[in-house]
């Protein structure tokens, strides 16, 4: 009997676990305004400028100002949002940009909702979170 249920107990720990649904895959967003933990806000000159495509390959690929990204992304539960390394350009932005906020930021996404059409992106330990709108086609 103690034996039939260690078997059943190592056979579910190597049983993996599917993904679940990525409600974010094919979709594209633009930057709205960033809301910091301690209530600072920031808004884009251009929202254009800043942008964030979910592709349903696991790949994003990212505007932050003057320079272009690509790196993966993960939801591994409801709601939870995982950015992996991005390769990034280093151009030099013109001052004003918020490209520093985003490179700064961007690896403490944690999770995500959609809410009343908009993307919010908050990062871990309340430090703050980004929101965004569908992209024009």
């Amino acid at each position: 009997m103690i034996t039939r249920i260690a078997s059943a107990l190592l056979l579910a720990g190597c049983a993996q676990v599917a993904p679940a649904p990525d409600s974010l895959a094919g979709t594209s967003w633009q930057f709205v305004k960033f809301q910091g933990g301690d209530g600072t806000v920031f808004r884009p000159a251009d929202k254009a400028m800043y942008t964030v495509a979910f592709g349903a390959d696991g790949v994003a690929n990212v505007r932050f100002d003057c320079n272009l990204g690509r790196g993966g992304w993960s939801a591994p539960a409801k709601s939870q949002l995982e950015f992996g390394p991005m390769a990034l350009t280093r151009a030099m932005c013109p001052p004003g940009s918020l490209h520093d906020l985003f490179a700064k930021h961007w690896h403490y996404v944690r999770s995500y909702v959609i809410k009343g059409g908009h993307l919010y992106l908050s990062l871990m330990a309340d430090g703050g979170s980004f929101e965004f709108e569908p992209a024009p086609r």
